[in-house]
C-alpha cells in the first residue's frame, strides 16, 4: 500500500498508539487502552458517536471515503477497542465495533476480527460461539502473525479449561507459550504458563498448580503487574479446592480491590462469585447470597448470561443449605438446569439438577427427586430399583469437578436414605469420602491436609446420621473414625529446604527476637509484627506447594481398639457433636454403648470461660475479691462440664482403671484432669482412636538412664535452667541444652530421633497462624512449622510451657497446633498444657512426672499421680499415653 510523505508519520503515530494500547490491555488497564485507541481513531479522522451508532468521521463524511488508505489500521484499532470497551462492561458496543471492523478489514486482517470476537464471547461465557470464532482464526494465522496465533491459542486454551477438556487446554497453552517465547513476547508466555497451572488445578493437583502460580507471579511482577489480580483470583480458587476458605477470602479481597481499580468488571464479578463460594463453604449463607447477588448484577450488566446463571445457582445452593422453602428451591433449580442445558454447560447443569434433587427430598417428593436425579421416567417401586437407577446415573459425574461429584454422592445418599435404604446410603457416603481421601493424598502441607476435610463435611454428617439411625453403637463408632481427624492417616512430607524458605525463616526468627526484646522493654513496633506476618505467609505458601506422599493408614477397627483397651484396662470415650447435641460412645469391657448427653454449645461455652479463668489466675497476684470471683467461676464451669459429660458416664466408666478420651471441636480445650470425676485418674486425650492405637503400637519403653533423651532450657524463664539441672539427676545421660547452646538448629538436631525430650521454655499458641505456634529458644522461636524438618519424630515430648497444648480445630475435628504437629509426625505421647500454669506448679508437677516415668510408670499414670494434688495444673497427656 502506498502512503504519501505526509501520511507516513501519521501511520507511525497511530501504530505506536495501538502498540501502547495493547500493552495497557495486557497489563489489565482497559480504560487507558480505550483512551489511546480513541486518540488513534481521532488521528485517522474518526470520533465516537453514541454507543448504538458506528464510528463516523468528525466532519460527518464517510470515513472510508476520506481515509480509505488506512482500512487495515482502522480495522485493527476498532478490533482492539472492542475488547477494551467490553472489559469495562460495554459488551454491546464491543460487538458493534467488531462488526464495523469486519466491514473495513482487508482479508489479511479478518483473522484478528474473528480472534477478538471469540475473546468477547469467551469473556461473556459463551463457550461454543467463542470456540467457533477462534477455530476460524487459528488456521488463518498459521502463515501469518505468530504472536497473534499465540494469543488465539491462549484464549482457546481458556475455553477448553471452561468446558473440562484439560488435555486440549494444556496442548494449546504450551503451543502458545512456545510461540510467544520464540517471538520474544514474555507477557503471552507468562499467561500461557498461568493456564498450564490452571490445568493442574482442574486435574486436582493443587500443590502443582500453586507451584506454577508462584513462578507466574514472579513473571507478572516483572512484565505484567496489571495481571496479578487475575492470578490472585485463580490462587483463591486453588485454596477453595482444599477447604482453606479464610485464606481464599483474603486473597480474593486483594483481587477485588485490584479489579476495581483497573475497571476489569468481568474479573471483578468472577471474584465476587468466588467470594460467595468462600462464604457458602464456611456456612455463612446470608453473606454468600449477598456476594452472589452482587456478582449476578455485574454479570448481567456486561451481558454475561452464563456467568449470571452461575451466580443464581450459588444463591440457590445457599438457600438449600439454610433450609429455605424446598419446593421453591427445587422449582428454580430445575428451571436453571434447563437453561444450563440449552447453553451446553454440563457441569453447572449437573449441579443445578442435584440441588433440585436434594430440595425435592427435603420437601418429601421422593418420586420427583428420583426422576430429577437420574433424568429417567418415574419408577413404580423406587425402593426396589433405586440401586440400579443410581448406578445408571453414576456416570453423569465422571470427569466433573470435585464439588459436583461430591454433591452427586450426597444427593444419592440422601435419596437412598429417604427410601429406607440405609446400607445403600452409607455406601454412597463411603464412596464420596473416598474421593476426599484420594484428593488429600496429593497434598503435602498440614494446612491443606486438615483443610480439605471441610469439602466432605456434609457427606460425613449424613453418614453419621445414617449410622445413628441404625442403632448399632459399633457402626456409629466405625463411622466416627471414618469422619474425624482424617489428616492423621497421612504422614506429611518434610518441609522444603529451598533458599526462599530458609531466608524467610532466618528473617522471621531475627525479627521475633527483636520483638521479644522490645516487649521486655515495654515497646511495641507494629511494623515488625506486620513484617512477621508477611514472612509467615511466604513460608506457608511454600508449604502449600509440597506434594503428598499418598500413603495412608486404614481407620482403626472397633475390634482392634477393644483388644488394646482390654490389655491396658482402660475405657475409651469418643464425644460426637451431631446436629448440636452431644453423644458419647463408650468402649469398655468388650462392649460399645452410645450415650446421649446434652446440648453442645453450653458445654463449649463453659470450656471457653474455664480457659479464660485459668489463664487469669496463673502468674498474677490478684486482689482477694477478684481472686474469689475467678475461683468461683472456675468451679462453676467445672460443674457445668461435669454435669454434662462425666456425671452421666460414671457408672459406665466405674470399672476402668483409666480413660482414653476423644473430644470434639471446642471441647478439645477442656483440661480434663481438673474434673472431679477424672482427677488422679490416668487419662489420655487423642484426636481419634487411630492416633491412640498407632501411638501405643509405636511407643518405645523409656531408656532408664536417659541416654537417648534431650533436655532443653529456654531463655527468660526463671526456673528453666534449674528445672533442667534437676531433671538431669533423673535422666543422668540426657543431652542438656541451656543458655546459648539452646539454639533452634541444635535443638532440632538433638530432637531428631530422640526417644524422650523435655522443654522448659516459654510457649505461645498462635490462633491466627497455628503453624507458627512456638517455643522461645536462645536464638529465636522453634515453630511448629520447624518440626516438619525432622527426619524421625521424637518418641515422647514434654512441653513445660504455657498453653502449647491448645489447637485450632477445623471441620472434621482436624487439629493444628504445636502439640498436634508432633503427633502428626509420629510422636507417641506429648505432655503439654492447655492454659498458663504458675511456674512453681509447673516445676513441681514436672519433677514428680519425670520421677514416675523413670520408675517405669506409663506417661498417663505418671501425669495423673503428679497432678492429683495440684488444682492449677492443666497438663494433659496427648496421643497414646
Amino acid at each position: 500500500m502506498h502512503d504519501s510523505g505526509r501520511a507516513a508519520p501519521l501511520r507511525e503515530q497511530v501504530e505506536r498508539l495501538h502498540k501502547l494500547s495493547v500493552q495497557a490491555t495486557d497489563n489489565g488497564r482497559p480504560a487507558l487502552a480505550v483512551r489511546r485507541l480513541r486518540q488513534g481513531l481521532h488521528l485517522l479522522g474518526w470520533t465516537s458517536a453514541p454507543t448504538h451508532q458506528r464510528y463516523a468521521d468528525r466532519d460527518g463524511e464517510d470515513a472510508g471515503h476520506r481515509e480509505g488508505g488506512y482500512d487495515d489500521l482502522l480495522a485493527r484499532l476498532l478490533t482492539s477497542l472492542a475488547h477494551a470497551e467490553a472489559e469495562q462492561s460495554h459488551t454491546g458496543l464491543g460487538m458493534e465495533l467488531l462488526d464495523e471492523a469486519a466491514r473495513r478489514a482487508p482479508r489479511a486482517e479478518m483473522a484478528l476480527v474473528h480472534a477478538q470476537r471469540g475473546l468477547l464471547h469467551l469473556r461473556m461465557g459463551s463457550s461454543a460461539e467463542a470456540l467457533r470464532e477462534l477455530d476460524i482464526a487459528a488456521p488463518m494465522l498459521l502463515d501469518g502473525d505468530r504472536v497473534e496465533l499465540s494469543r488465539v491459542l491462549l484464549n482457546r486454551s481458556v475455553i477448553h479449561l471452561m468446558t473440562g477438556r484439560i488435555r486440549q487446554a494444556r496442548d494449546d497453552a504450551r503451543r502458545s507459550a512456545q510461540l510467544a517465547q520464540a517471538n520474544g513476547h514474555g507477557v503471552l508466555a507468562a499467561k500461557a504458563l498461568h493456564n498450564d497451572g490452571y490445568c493442574d488445578l482442574l486435574l486436582g493437583d493443587v500443590p502443582a498448580s500453586l507451584s506454577v502460580f508462584a513462578r507466574v507471579e514472579e513473571l507478572y511482577q516483572d512484565l505484567n503487574p496489571g495481571f496479578l489480580p487475575v492470578l490472585a483470583l485463580d490462587r483463591a480458587r486453588a485454596l477453595l479446592a482444599v477447604g482453606l476458605t479464610d485464606e481464599a477470602g483474603r486473597t480474593l479481597d486483594r483481587a477485588i480491590d485490584g479489579f476495581r481499580k483497573q475497571r476489569l468488571m468481568q474479573d471483578y464479578a468472577e471474584a465476587e462469585l468466588a467470594r460467595a463460594q468462600c462464604a457458602l463453604d464456611a456456612g455463612r449463607h446470608d453473606e454468600a447470597r449477598a456476594w452472589a447477588r452482587r456478582a449476578e448484577a455485574h454479570f448481567r450488566r456486561r451481558g454475561s448470561t452464563s456467568w449470571a446463571l452461575r451466580a443464581v445457582l450459588m444463591r440457590l445452593r445457599s438457600d438449600l443449605a439454610q433450609g429455605a422453602a424446598p419446593g421453591s428451591v427445587a422449582r428454580r433449580a430445575g428451571d436453571l438446569a434447563e437453561r444450563f442445558a440449552e447453553l451446553d454447560m454440563r457441569d453447572d447443569g449437573e449441579m443445578a439438577r442435584l440441588v433440585a434433587t436434594r430440595a425435592l427430598i427435603a420437601a418429601g417428593r421422593l418420586t420427583a427427586a428420583t426422576t430429577t436425579a437420574t433424568s429417567m421416567p418415574p419408577v413404580g417401586a423406587p425402593p426396589d430399583t433405586l440401586p440400579g437407577i443410581l448406578g445408571a446415573a453414576r456416570g453423569k459425574s465422571r470427569g466433573a469437578p470435585l464439588d459436583v461429584r461430591l454433591m452427586r454422592h450426597l444427593a444419592e445418599a440422601e435419596l437412598a436414605g429417604a427410601h429406607g435404604r440405609r446400607g445403600l446410603a452409607l455406601r454412597k457416603v463411603r464412596s464420596g469420602l473416598a474421593l476426599i481421601h484420594s484428593h488429600r493424598g496429593r497434598l503435602g502441607s498440614l494446612d491443606m491436609l486438615t483443610g480439605v476435610a471441610a469439602l466432605g463435611a456434609d457427606l460425613a454428617a449424613h453418614g453419621l446420621r445414617a449410622a445413628l439411625s441404625g442403632g448399632s453403637a459399633r457402626q456409629v463408632f466405625a463411622w466416627s473414625e471414618r469422619c474425624r481427624a482424617q489428616a492423621f492417616r497421612f504422614r506429611p512430607p518434610q518441609a522444603p529446604e529451598d533458599a526462599q524458605t530458609a531466608e524467610a525463616l532466618a528473617e522471621l526468627r531475627q525479627l521475633a527476637q527483636q520483638m521479644h526484646a522490645d516487649e521486655a522493654a515495654g515497646h511495641r513496633r507494629p511494623a515488625l509484627r506486620r513484617r512477621c506476618l508477611e514472612l509467615e505467609q511466604v513460608i506457608r505458601e511454600r508449604g502449600w506447594q509440597l506434594p503428598g506422599v499418598g500413603e495412608r493408614l486404614a481407620p482403626a477397627s472397633a475390634a482392634a481398639v477393644e483388644a488394646a483397651l482390654a490389655d491396658d484396662d482402660v475405657a475409651l470415650v469418643s464425644l460426637l457433636n451431631v446436629d448440636g447435641g452431644l453423644l458419647a460412645l463408650v468402649l469398655v469391657g468388650g462392649r460399645c454403648r452410645l450415650h446421649r448427653l446434652s446440648a453442645y454449645e453450653p458445654v463449649a461455652e463453659a470450656a471457653r470461660r474455664l480457659a479464660g479463668d485459668l489463664n487469669a489466675q496463673a502468674g498474677r497476684i490478684l486482689r482477694p475479691a477478684l481472686k474469689a470471683v475467678i475461683e468461683a467461676s472456675v468451679q462453676r464451669q467445672l460443674g457445668i462440664i461435669t454435669d454434662a459429660l462425666t456425671a452421666p458416664l460414671r457408672q459406665a466408666l466405674s470399672g476402668a482403671r483409666g480413660i482414653v478420651l476423644i473430644p470434639t471441636m471446642g471441647l478439645s480445650a477442656v483440661p480434663w484432669g481438673l474434673l472431679p470425676d477424672l482427677r488422679g485418674r490416668p487419662l489420655v486425650v487423642a484426636p481419634s482412636a487411630l492416633v491412640w492405637l498407632g501411638g501405643r503400637r509405636a511407643a518405645e519403653p523409656y531408656v532408664s538412664d536417659g541416654s537417648s533423651s534431650v533436655l532443653v532450657a529456654g531463655p527468660d524463664l526463671e526456673h528453666a535452667e534449674r528445672e533442667v539441672e534437676r531433671l538431669g539427676d533423673v535422666h543422668p545421660k540426657a543431652r542438656r541444652l541451656m543458655g546459648g547452646q539452646a539454639t533452634v538448629s541444635a535443638t532440632l538436631d538433638a530432637l531428631d530421633g530422640a526417644s524422650f525430650a523435655h522443654f522448659a521454655a516459654h510457649g505461645h499458641h498462635e490462633r491466627e497462624n497455628v503453624l507458627f505456634s512456638r517455643l522461645d529458644l536462645a536464638d529465636g522461636p522453634l515453630m511448629a512449622y520447624d518440626l516438619q524438618r525432622l527426619g524421625k519424630a521424637p518418641g515422647q515430648v514434654v512441653l513445660s510451657a504455657c498453653d502449647v497444648g491448645q489447637a485450632v480445630v477445623r471441620s472434621g475435628d482436624e487439629l493444628l497446633g504445636f502439640t498436634a504437629a508432633l503427633l502428626y509426625l509420629g510422636t507417641s505421647t506429648v505432655i503439654s498444657s492447655l492454659t498458663r500454669v504458675p511456674d512453681q506448679v509447673a516445676e513441681r508437677v514436672m519433677m514428680a512426672y519425670h520421677r514416675g516415668v523413670a520408675d517405669g510408670a506409663r506417661p498417663a499414670d505418671a501425669l495423673a499421680a503428679a497432678s492429683e494434688g495440684e488444682p492449677a495444673s492443666t497438663f494433659v497427656c496427648f496421643g497414646s499415653g
